[in-house]
């Protein structure tokens, strides 16, 4: 019981980990934090006695922002590398559908082939038999229309 409360806790910190990676990596590549980063490098223009402390701020923020933007991005990607992996099964087995009915095709075509020269090749009828006793004389006028 040990292991398994162990391993569900050790989950349920790795998602909130990661949740919390996504969100700072997503809050980084914002145009809001563009902004507020270009109004925090405004301030010493108006307040050059903070200039120090800024600095220090500023490379703090850049040794929290670096690590969480790596993790969040590798947390993106596996869902990417995923999708990518479920989309490139689908088409195989699209792909394999395709070239079963292709297949098929080819079956019925040189089937059909077959008939059509065989056809070609009967002779044609002038008489048509309709029963051992009644013969049908059967012309054929030059607009295709029989008589």
């Amino acid at each position: 019981m040990g292991v398994t409360v162990e391993k569900t806790f050790r989950d349920m910190l790795n998602r909130a980990n990661e949740s919390i990676a996504v969100r700072m990596t997503v809050l980084f590549g914002s145009i809001w934090c563009v902004y507020v980063f270009l109004l925090f490098s405004l301030i010493p223009l108006l307040a050059p006695q903070w200039q120090n402390t800024l600095l220090y701020i500023s490379n703090c923020i850049q040794l929290v922002a670096l690590p969480a933007l790596m993790v969040g991005s590798a947390v993106l990607s596996r869902g990417t590398d995923k999708r990518a992996a479920e989309d490139h099964q689908t088409l195989l087995e699209i792909l394999a559908d395709v070239r079963e009915e292709l297949a098929d095709l080819k079956g019925i075509t040189a089937a059909l082939t077959q008939s059509a020269s065989e056809a070609l090749q009967r002779p044609e009828l002038e008489n048509l038999s309709i029963s051992n006793q009644i013969f049908v004389d059967v012309e054929v006028q030059s607009d295709g229309i029989a008589e």
